[in-house]
């Protein structure tokens, strides 16, 4: 088996940038992740890790103390590799801007985005949690400051994007472009090894995740698609499954065949994932899995950005559901 670092350097010739560089962005990582994996698997036991931290963070939502944790974690792992130039969280309002050191300062190129812990509203019941990363090159040139603009690309400009997945076992999902590798922690070495390789949605479409207790929230057209699902017709209906957190849902959708659907409702008519720290990682990792990501009329990855914490619709998942939904959505325009 492969361990990820091995990984890496075994597929050194698909990349376009440095291995050497892109090794260590993996050692923070891999670093914070099972900072994180030790907290999960004793949250029960302490009241320091588990339960609110009684302050509402810049998206308006009650913050976990867990979220506090995984937010400086990731921080500091980042700041120590001289790696990455700058940070966006979602728990923050603005981004950071690591200063590496000058003799550093041509290989700290990379632009990290990322939800530190998603689901966190499942700490306290037990259910999977986990990390949303994404990662650019940075845009403006090196001896200047870092600006917005390096943080609001569009995804289609992403190097690389994954996930990480606190459940049963903690496993490192990402793409390069080249595929979706999956990465297994075992805990008894401290090492991720290869468990998943070139990940595709199934064929066979099984699943759709949604909030269905939003029902009368949702757009005429999400309402025909559900019914549609539902329908006792060809290799339907499918099943529901929702657990309520995004990297939980996507990754059992892609590995057992489902669409995951996040859409606008009434109550956020704008959606209400974020884009740069959720849609378009999710994005990322869906097309390089075979399948399609959309926010319902537009391809996730050509939006726009105009602001850090901008909030999109998200439908994703094997192509031939993505677009099926698509068609209902404009049918009933």
């Amino acid at each position: 088996m492969y361990t990820l670092g091995e990984f890496i350097i075994k597929n050194r010739d698909r990349f376009s940038y440095s291995t050497e560089s892109l090794l260590r962005l993996f050692s923070s990582i891999k670093l914070a992740s099972k900072a994180i994996h030790k907290e999960v698997n004793k949250a029960g036991l302490t009241e320091e890790i588990i339960g609110s931290s009684g302050i509402t963070n810049v998206q308006g939502e009650n913050q976990q103390k867990l979220d506090q944790f995984a937010h400086r974690v990731f921080i500091e792992s980042f700041k120590s590799r001289n790696v990455v130039c700058g940070i966006a969280s979602e728990e923050s309002k603005d981004f950071i801007v690591i200063k590496g050191k000058q003799e550093d300062i041509s290989q700290n190129q990379y632009i990290v985005l990322i939800d530190p812990l998603d689901g966190s509203s499942n700490i306290d019941v037990n259910v999977s949690i986990g990390t949303i990363f994404s990662v650019y090159m940075r845009k403006s040139p090196i001896k200047m400051n870092l600006t917005i603009e390096d943080f609001l690309q569009k995804g289609n400009q992403q190097i690389l994007a994954g996930y990480i997945i606190y459940g049963s076992s903690t496993i490192l999902v990402y793409s390069a472009g080249n595929g979706v590798h999956g990465f297994t922690l075992d805990p008894s070495f401290g090492t991720f090894y290869l468990s998943h390789y070139n990940i595709c949605f199934p064929k066979m479409e099984k699943i759709y995740s949604i909030n269905e207790g939003n029902y009368y929230k949702f757009s005429n057209g999400i309402k025909k698609f559900i019914r549609y699902c539902q329908e006792k017709k060809d290799n339907r209906p499918y099943t529901a499954r929702y657990i309520g957190s995004l990297v939980g849902d996507f990754h059992r959708n892609l590995i057992q065949g489902g669409i995951y659907i996040y859409p606008k409702t009434a109550s956020y008519p704008e959606g209400k994932l974020r884009l740069l720290y959720e849609c378009n990682p999710m994005a990322f990792l869906s097309e390089q899995a075979g399948g399609k990501a959309s926010d319902g009329n537009q391809r996730i990855l050509d939006i726009e950005p105009t602001k850090l914490h901008q909030r999109s619709p998200l439908i994703c998942g094997p192509k031939g559901m993505v677009s099926k939904l698509e068609e209902f959505i404009v049918d009933c325009e």
